[in-house]
C-alpha cells in the first residue's frame, strides 16, 4: 500500500510476531547470534521498499540511508525498490531472505500488516513472516477536496452523502491502500456510502479531484501540500492531530469521535532474526531517527513525525493495526485479488 496507515493469523503466530521471534529451533545460537550482532554489518545492507521511487517511503528510506555508515561501521544502507501489488510484492521477497541482518524491509501496512485480510492468496503471512524492527514514523493524512465542490466541511459530506447515498465519488491510490481504508472507515463510523474509484497512485488520486473526475481522497499531506497552498484543493480535515502544514484546519475527531489516522512506515526483518542481532538493528535506526535533521526533515518536508521506539512496541503497533482494520475490510468488502 503506498503512503500511508493506519492485522490476522493464528493465536500462536501471533504470540510469535508480538514477541518478534520464531520458534527457538529457527534461530540461531544465543553465542553465534550475539557474535553476529556485535560485528553487524560487516558488509553492504539491503533496504527494500515496497514502491517505487520519489514516493513517501523511498524518500524516508534514501533519509535514513544517507546517515547509516555512521552508526553502521561504515557500511552503506543499499535501496532497493520493489513495487507492485501495493507492497506486497516486496514483502513477499522480503520474507524468503535470511534473517542475518543483510536484507531489510520499509515497513507498510499492506506488506506488513493486513495483507491476508486483503488476498487471502497471499503467498505469506505478514504477520509471521517478518521479525518486527521499529516504527519509524507517522505522516499526516488529510481528505481533500476540489474548492468548487458543494461540500467544503466533513459536516455537509456526511450529511450530502446520508441524503443521496452512492452519488459522492472519492478516489484512492488502489484497493486497500491506506486512502482507500480511510474512505472505508469514514463511511462506516458515519454510516454512509459514497463511491469508491480507484487509480493507480496517490499523485493520480489527487489529479482526479483536482480535475473534477472525483469529488474527494484522503491521500498524505505532504503529497497534496503543494495543490493546497496553490488553491487547487482545500483541506476539509486532518485524519490525526494537529498539523504544522495545515494549522487552520479542523481535525476529522472533531465530527468524528475517535477518527484518528495516520500513513505509517516502520523498519522490519525476515522473520527468525536473533534477538541481539535485531536489537543492534533497531539500535542503529533508532540513532539515525534521533538526529535533528532527520526529524525535521520528516517534520518540515514529510508533515510527519518519527515515532521510534522498542521492537516490542512495533510488534504491538501491528497487532492492533491488524485488529482496528479487520472489521472496516470484511464490512466494506474490501478484496484484493
Amino acid at each position: 500500500m503506498n503512503e500511508l496507515i493506519s492485522t490476522k493469523f493464528s493465536r500462536r503466530g501471533l504470540g510469535r510476531v508480538a514477541a518478534g521471534l520464531l520458534p527457538a529451533a529457527t534461530l540461531a545460537t544465543p553465542a553465534l547470534g550475539n557474535t553476529a550482532a556485535a560485528s553487524w554489518p560487516d558488509r553492504p545492507v539491503r533496504m527494500v521498499v515496497p514502491f517505487g521511487a520519489g514516493g513517501a517511503v523511498d524518500t524516508l528510506a534514501r533519509s535514513f540511508g544517507q546517515r547509516f555508515p555512521e552508526f553502521a561501521n561504515g557500511q552503506p544502507l543499499v535501496i532497493e525498490n520493489r513495487a507492485g501489488a501495493g507492497g506486497m510484492v516486496a514483502g513477499a521477497y522480503t520474507a524468503g531472505q535470511q534473517p542475518d541482518g543483510y536484507t531489510l524491509m520499509m515497513a507498510d501496512i499492506g506488506a506488513n500488516s493486513i495483507g491476508r485480510l486483503l488476498n487471502r492468496q497471499l503467498g505469506y503471512d505478514p504477520m509471521t513472516a517478518f521479525t518486527p524492527i521499529m516504527h519509524g514514523v507517522n505522516l499526516h493524512a488529510a481528505l481533500v477536496t476540489n474548492p468548487q465542490t458543494p461540500q467544503q466541511t466533513l459536516d455537509q459530506l456526511i450529511k450530502a452523502a446520508q441524503a443521496s447515498p452512492e452519488t459522492l465519488i472519492y478516489a484512492s491510490a488502489g484497493v486497500g491502500n491506506g486512502s482507500h481504508l480511510f474512505m472505508a472507515l469514514l463511511e462506516r463510523q458515519a454510516k454512509i456510502r459514497m463511491v469508491h474509484v480507484p487509480y493507480r497512485s496517490g499523485s493520480e488520486t489527487a489529479l482526479a479531484v483536482m480535475r473534477n473526475e472525483t469529488q474527494f481522497c484522503f491521500p498524505s499531506l505532504s503529497s497534496v501540500l503543494g495543490m493546497v497552498r496553490s488553491g487547487q484543493l482545500r483541506v476539509i480535515a486532518v485524519g490525526g492531530g494537529k498539523c504544522p502544514q495545515a494549522p487552520e484546519a479542523p481535525l476529522m475527531r472533531d465530527t468524528i469521535p475517535g477518527f484518528d489516522v495516520a500513513i505509517w512506515y516502520g523498519v522490519a526483518a525476515p522473520a527468525g532474526m536473533n534477538p541481539a542481532l535485531a536489537d543492534r538493528v533497531n539500535d542503529v535506526f533508532a540513532r539515525i531517527a534521533a538526529l535533528p535533521e532527520i526529524r525535521r526533515n520528516v517534520e518540515e518536508n514529510q508533515a510527519g513525525a518519527i515515532v521510534g521506539g522498542g521492537r516490542q512496541q512495533f510488534a504491538d503497533f501491528l497487532k492492533r493495526e491488524y485488529d482496528r482494520w479487520g472489521p472496516v475490510i470484511q464490512e466494506g468488502g474490501i478484496r484484493v485479488e
